[in-house]
Parts: C-alpha cells; structure tokens; sequence
C-alpha cells in the first residue's frame, strides 16, 4: 500500500527519477495499491550526464521539472497484495509511470518490470510500455 507522503521511483522515460504521493484518487481511503491513480509531486529530476544536464543534442528532454504536480499510476508496491488465484505478489520498491490528465504515459519507454495487476485495472497502455509483467 502506498500511504502519503511515501517516496516512489519514476520508470518511465519523462525526467522524473524520485516522486512523492501527495493524493490517492478516487478512493476513500489514503492507501493504493497497484495500478490507482495518484497525484504525485517530482522530488529529484533524472540526469541524462554531466555534459549534457539538458539533454537537447541527443534528443531526450525532460518533460517534467522539479516540484512539478502530475498524476502517476502505482504499477510496484512493497506490500503483498493477494491475487485472484490465491497467490501473493511483493516488489522490492515502490514504483509508477506519470501519466497526463487523459490516463496516457508521459513517457515513452518503461525501464522495469511492472504488476500484472494493471490489466485489471485497464491500463493497458502502460503494459504494452513495459518489458515485461509479472
């Protein structure tokens, strides 16, 4: 479960490397757990090297800044959660993709892998990103 104020790492290619969850939408309660929606501001922007902090001659921008609000889907979580078929499913860290305000990634490429949960969820369009599910 992702509580408030928790940190999570950025897998997506838009700039964000360290984000915090400052809302969980449509949800009663403040947890979310794999594939919700949640409001999240950028902690720590990602470097693409030192001699080129923009990164403008090798065509990767960044398309989020530091302090930038933005919606982001959970796709990892440290807390178990029980799947359908009676098993439990644990990550090792606590992750998303920003999305914008239609539900389409910011970003273009996902660097890690992501719950199978999201399916369910129907953000398909993340999982097609993905390189793989588990």
């Amino acid at each position: 479960m992702i509580q408030l104020k928790t940190l999570l790492n950025c897998i997506d290619n838009s700039g964000a490397a360290i984000v915090e969850c400052v809302a969980v939408m449509r949800k009663k309660t403040q947890h979310a757990r794999i594939g919700d929606r949640i409001i999240v501001v950028v902690q720590k922007q990602r470097s693409f090297g030192p001699d080129n902090p923009g990164g403008s001659s090798l065509g990767i921008a960044n398309k989020v800044r530091r302090g930038d609000i933005r919606h982001a889907v959970v796709v990892r979580a440290k807390k178990e959660q029980q799947r359908k078929d009676g098993g439990l499913i644990r990550f090792d860290d606590n992750a998303c993709v920003l999305i914008n305000k239609n539900g389409d990634p910011i970003g273009t490429r996902l660097s890690s892998m992501v719950g199978a949960e999201l399916r369910d969820k129907k953000w398909s369009k993340i999982l097609s990103l993905a390189p793989m599910h588990i």
